[in-house]
């Protein structure tokens, strides 16, 4: 008990430290989730709140769910690469890749989806929250030499501890990350899926721009 106290204290103060980012809410028949917005992958964040402003995603669903990996909301590939092929002769539409080192899979992480893209350019309107597993200092290894990164000692300590997916760094953006409601999350990743990943009851979500003091009132202790 004294443990999870002292552990909302300190979630509480990180994000009084980080006022200045934006906050969104993702509701859920199962609870809500908040999700903080970094500031410096700034292109997605900005894209992200005018989308969730224009309504786009409310009463959205998580239609692919894969179990220890994650959860995707918003339109699906198969969607996205079939309407770009009905029409050949406009280029497809990305967000330009935000990759940064120290934005990392860690489980909770907020990331964009995307095609095979050489560029790494993101969807416009795809996200994913990362569920994973945890992972050993073998595994860590093994990453780094394959995909020639290097993992920070904290971004080590998280995968370790928390877990993630940390062979999707560098090749995937990550502009946001759960503060509060993790539990949400790992129930939607639990939920039964069909041959296809689609839950086979849907796990609809509606997001939701907050203000500063919104977002205090959903963090405090």
């Amino acid at each position: 008990m004294r443990l999870t106290a002292l552990t909302i204290i300190l979630s509480f103060l990180i994000f009084t430290a980080q006022a200045q980012s934006n906050y969104v809410r993702l509701s859920t028949q199962k609870g809500n989730i908040l999700i903080m917005l970094y500031d410096n992958t700034p292109n997605h964040r900005d894209n992200f709140i005018r989308l969730v402003r224009k309504g786009l995603f409310k009463d959205q669903e998580f239609n692919r769910v894969i179990k220890n990996f994650v959860s995707q909301g918003g339109e699906l590939d198969e969607t996205i690469l079939e309407r770009e092929k009905l029409n050949p002769g406009n280029p497809a539409e990305r967000l330009a890749a935000e990759i940064r080192p120290d934005r990392f899979h860690k489980k909770g992480a907020l990331g964009a989806g995307r095609d095979e893209n050489p560029e790494k350019s993101s969807y416009f309107d795809q996200i994913y929250l990362v569920e994973g597993k945890i992972q050993t200092d073998a595994e860590l290894d093994e990453i780094e030499i394959k995909k020639g990164i290097k993992f920070s000692a904290a971004q080590r300590q998280d995968y370790k501890k928390i877990g993630g997916i940390p062979r999707l760094d560098q090749d995937y953006t990550v502009f946001g990350e759960i503060v509060k409601g993790l539990e949400v999350a790992e129930a939607i990743n639990k939920a039964d899926t069909d041959q296809h990943d689609r839950p086979l009851k849907k796990e609809s979500f509606t997001l939701t721009i907050l203000n500063r003091k919104e977002a205090e009132k959903l963090i405090r202790p």
